[in-house]
C-alpha cells in the first residue's frame, strides 16, 4: 500500500451522527427509485457493507477466522475451569487428599480463591493490554495460567492448592480482558456479533472437554483422577502462546499507538478485499481516526474518570455493569455446583452426576451456538429482556418441582416424575440463559466501550464478573448446604428485576459501527437514540439506491 492510498483515504472525512453520516447515500423525502424498502440502523454503513461484499471463504477471511479462534481459545481456558472444579471436588481421592467435601466452607475457599485472583489481576490486565497490545497480552495470560496449573497439579496440601487457584485466576483475568477486545476490534462491522459471540462460547469449548475428561478420570482410584484434568488445563494456553505470533494486531490498538499505516493495511486486507478504495475501509478508517486519541486515557493506567464525569461514559459503564452483574447472577452460577444440585434431585451416583454434567454443558453449548448464528441479526435489547424473563420462568418451574419433590421425600412417597421435571427445567434454564447471555456477554461490553477505554472497561467488567463469581462460589456451597433448593428462589425474583432494567436502560448496539455508537451515547436518552432507524431503497442486486427521509 502506498502513502498516496493512505492520504487519499485519510482526506475523505466521515462523521458519525445519523444526520450527516449518510451523505454518501442519495437522500429523498419520497423514493425516486423503484426497489425494495428496508429499515436499517445506519444507511451509510449498510451501503458500505453491501458494496464491500467480503468473500467469507478467501484466504484472508480464513486467516481472520483463525485469529478469532485464538481469542476463542482464551475463553476455553476460562470455561475449562468452570466445569473442572465442580467435578473434581466430587471425587473421593480429591476429598481424601485435601479433607474437603463438595459443599461447605472448604469448597467455598477452593472455588472462591480463583475469582479473587481474577479480581486482583483485572487492573493489571488492562494496563498490560494497553501497553503490550492484545496479542502479547494473550501470550502473557497463557504463561501465568500454566504457572498456576503447575502449582495446583503438584499440590499435596490445601494451602498450595489455593495459592495455585489464585494464580490461575490472575492469568485468566489477563486473557479475558484482552481476548474479547481483540475479537471485536478485528471483526468487520457486520460480523462483529458473530465474532464476539464465537469468542464467548469458547467457555463451552473448555467446559465440555473438562466435563468429559473428569468423567473418564473419575474411574481412577488415586490422585491422578484429579491431577490429570488439572494438567490438561494448560492445553488451550499452549495453543494461544504458539499462535499469537501468526495473527495480526488489532487495527484500533495500532491507531491508538500511532501506527496508522499498519492499521490501514489491516483494513484493506481483511475488510476491503484488498481494495484501497473500498467504501467500508474508508468509513472505518476515518471513524477510527476520529474516535481514537493517541494521547487518550489508555496511556494512563489508573485514569477511570471518563466513566464517572461524562454523560456518555456513565451510560457506557452502565451497560458494562448490567451485563457483568446479570451475566453472572441470573442463576447460571449454580452451574459450579451441578453435582450437588443433581444430588438434591435424587441423582446420587457420582458417575451419573458427572454424566448429567456433560449433558448440561452440551445443551448449553447448543443454545449458545444457535444464538451466535443469529447475533448480527437479532436486536440485543429485546433478546435480553425476553430471554431474562424466560430464565425466571424456567427457574421458578425448577424451584416449584424441587419443593414438591422435597415434600414427598420427607413423607417417604417419592414420585420420580417430579425429579425428572425439575431436572428438565434446570436444563431448559441453562439453554435459555446460554442463548440469551453467552454471545452478548462478549458483545455488549466491548461494543459499549471506546477504544481508548475498552481495556479498562473490560478490566472493570472482569473485576465485577469475578466479584459476582466470588459471591456465587463462596455463598453458593454454604447456601446449598443449609437451605438446598430454596436458594434458587433468590434468582427467580432477581431475574425479573434484571428484565426490567434491560427494558429501561438497555442501549441497542446492533447494526452500527463501534464509532457510530459515539453519537448514540452522546444523546440525552441513549436508549431512545439507539432505536432510531433509517429507511433505504435497495436495487435488485441488494445495493442501496437512496435513503428515505420521512
Amino acid at each position: 500500500m502506498s502513502a498516496h492510498d493512505s492520504d487519499q483515504i485519510a482526506s475523505e472525512k466521515h462523521v458519525t451522527t445519523p444526520e450527516v453520516a449518510t451523505a454518501a447515500v442519495p437522500v429523498s423525502h419520497t423514493p425516486k427509485v423503484q426497489g425494495k424498502e428496508k429499515t436499517v440502523h445506519n444507511a451509510e454503513l449498510y451501503a458500505a457493507i453491501q458494496e464491500a461484499n467480503i468473500n467469507p471463504w478467501s484466504m484472508t477471511s480464513i486467516h481472520l477466522y483463525f485469529s478469532i479462534f485464538i481469542a476463542f481459545c482464551c475463553a476455553c481456558a476460562n470455561g475449562y475451569d468452570g466445569s473442572l472444579m465442580t467435578s473434581i471436588i466430587a471425587m473421593k481421592p480429591f476429598q481424601e487428599r485435601f479433607g474437603v467435601k463438595a459443599v461447605g466452607e472448604g469448597a467455598a475457599v477452593i472455588f472462591s480463591l480463583y475469582v479473587v485472583g481474577a479480581m486482583v489481576g483485572s487492573p493489571f490486565a488492562a494496563a498490560i493490554s494497553d501497553k503490550l497490545g492484545r496479542r502479547k497480552s494473550m501470550f502473557t495470560g497463557g504463561g501465568v495460567i500454566i504457572l498456576g496449573m503447575i502449582i495446583i497439579a503438584t499440590s499435596g496440601k490445601l494451602p498450595q492448592f489455593v495459592v495455585g487457584r489464585f494464580i490461575l485466576g490472575f492469568g485468566i483475568a489477563i486473557m479475558t480482558v484482552c481476548a474479547p477486545a481483540y475479537a471485536i476490534e478485528i471483526a468487520p462491522p457486520h460480523w462483529r456479533g458473530r465474532c464476539t459471540g464465537f469468542y464467548n462460547i469458547g467457555y463451552f469449548g473448555g467446559a465440555i472437554p473438562a466435563a468429559i475428561i473428569t468423567f473418564g478420570c473419575n474411574y481412577m482410584e488415586n490422585d491422578y483422577a484429579w491431577r490429570v484434568p488439572l494438567i490438561l488445563q494448560a492445553f488451550a494456553c499452549v495453543i494461544v502462546m504458539f499462535s499469537v505470533w501468526a495473527i495480526p494486531e488489532s487495527p484500533r490498538f495500532l491507531i491508538a499507538n500511532g501506527k496508522e499505516e499498519e492499521a490501514l493495511s489491516f483494513l484493506i486486507k481483511y475488510h476491503g478485499n484488498g481494495n484501497p478504495s473500498s467504501r467500508l475501509v474508508r468509513l472505518e478508517f476515518e471513524e477510527m481516526k476520529q474516535g481514537i486519541r493517541q494521547d487518550g486515557v489508555d496511556k494512563t493506567w489508573w485514569d477511570y474518570r471518563p466513566f464517572i464525569f461524562t454523560h456518555s461514559g456513565r451510560w457506557r459503564i452502565a451497560q458494562v455493569l448490567m451485563i457483568s452483574i446479570f451475566g453472572q447472577f441470573s442463576g447460571n452460577g449454580l452451574g459450579y455446583f451441578n453435582t450437588t444440585i443433581f444430588e438434591n434431585l435424587g441423582i446420587t451416583s457420582i458417575p451419573q452426576q458427572l454424566g448429567y454434567n456433560i449433558l448440561n454443558q452440551v445443551l448449553s453449548a447448543i443454545g449458545a451456538l444457535a444464538a451466535v448464528t443469529l447475533t448480527d441479526k437479532m436486536p440485543r435489547r429485546k433478546v435480553l429482556v425476553f430471554g431474562t424473563l424466560l430464565c425466571a420462568v424456567a427457574l421458578a418451574t425448577n424451584s416449584g418441582l424441587s419443593a414438591a419433590l422435597d415434600q414427598q421425600t420427607r413423607a417417604g412417597q417419592i414420585n420420580i416424575s417430579y425429579g425428572q421435571g425439575a431436572l428438565a427445567s434446570y436444563f431448559l434454564f441453562n439453554i435459555i440463559f446460554s442463548f440469551t447471555y453467552t454471545p452478548l456477554q462478549g458483545a455488549i461490553p466491548t461494543e459499549a466501550l471506546e477504544t481508548t477505554t475498552r481495556a479498562k472497561g473490560l478490566a472493570l467488567s472482569a473485576f465485577i464478573v469475578n466479584g459476582m463469581g466470588f459471591i456465587n462460589l463462596f455463598a453458593g456451597p454454604i447456601a446449598l448446604d443449609r437451605i438446598g433448593y430454596k436458594y434458587i428462589f433468590v434468582f427467580v425474583a432477581w431475574d425479573c428485576i434484571e428484565a426490567l432494567a434491560w427494558y429501561l436502560f438497555g442501549v441497542e448496539s446492533q447494526g452500527r459501527t463501534i464509532e457510530q455508537l459515539e453519537w448514540v451515547y452522546d444523546q440525552p436518552n441513549p436508549v431512545k437514540a439507539s432505536l432510531k432507524v433509517d429507511k433505504v431503497i435497495l436495487t435488485d442486486d441488494g445495493r442501496v439506491a437512496e435513503k428515505i427521509v420521512e
